[in-house]
């Protein structure tokens, strides 16, 4: 009964947040060194706030609220897979805070290829800062020395990619991995592994299906922190589920 009750809960919660992302994701989908949107995408109407649906063009409010919902099923579903793996346990409040700023990462660097710092820096200092919180609490299931080790270890293996190669990995990736290494360490080195090796593989796999189809060619760039996220999601779940 408590376990349902946890997984309606992070479901409710994941719905909510999801449905307030679409604006923030769009506010954020801006080239680099241009300030965040703050009208509508015909121009007419200034945007007030951050959260809420998206504006799409003026006037299309049926197309804003799909896309609304879209985001809070996707929301939904992944804080109701933390649940149902982390159960009671402390880190899962961790996760729940993580995948709503996650999901925006997500959207906007497949919209424009970019990891806003005003989120990937917080989420780092934030997952850090809970899991430690978490760490202090009894019947938690990790360990937040390999989760400190995981965000140094994460990170700077990207960083050595992003300088041998700053087309294939950016360096929004390199930041990206400061909150990812630290979720992933938290279920210690396997799970750590696996979570990267899964995110390059969902890109390897991405990347042959664009060329396949002839939308991108071998060196054409893609968006890296999607599938880091998602290898990152993947390794978390496995790690909740066996700890």
């Amino acid at each position: 009964m408590q376990q349902t009750l946890i997984v309606i809960g992070a479901t409710l919660w994941g719905a909510a947040t999801g449905f307030l992302l679409p604006r923030a994701a769009y506010r954020f989908s801006v080239p680099p060194e241009q300030p965040w949107r703050d009208r509508c995408p015909s121009g007419e109407h200034q945007l007030k706030g951050w959260l809420g649906p998206a504006p799409d063009e003026c006037g299309d409010a049926r197309a804003a609220r799909t896309r609304a919902v879209l985001t809070a099923l996707i929301t939904a579903a992944a804080c109701a897979a933390l649940a149902a793996t982390t159960g009671p346990r402390p880190e899962l409040v961790v996760w729940l805070l993580l995948t709503p700023p996650g999901v925006v990462l997500a959207i906007v660097d497949f919209a424009v290829m970019r990891l806003p710092d005003v989120l990937t820096l917080p989420m780092a200092a934030a997952a850090l800062g809970l899991l430690g919180a978490a760490a202090a609490l009894p019947e938690h299931g990790g360990s937040w020395t390999t989760a400190a080790l995981g965000t140094v270890i994460l990170s700077g293996g990207y960083f050595v990619l992003f300088l041998i190669n700053p087309n294939g990995m950016a360096f929004g990736d390199v930041k990206l991995a400061l909150a990812l290494g630290a979720a992933l360490g938290w279920y210690g080195w396997g799970v750590l592994l696996l979570g990267t090796f899964t995110g390059f593989v969902l890109a390897a796999v991405y990347g042959g299906w664009l060329v396949a189809v002839r939308k991108a060619g071998r060196r054409t760039a893609i968006a890296f922190g999607p599938f880091l996220l998602t290898g990152a999601f993947a390794g978390v779940l496995l790690g909740a589920y066996a700890a």
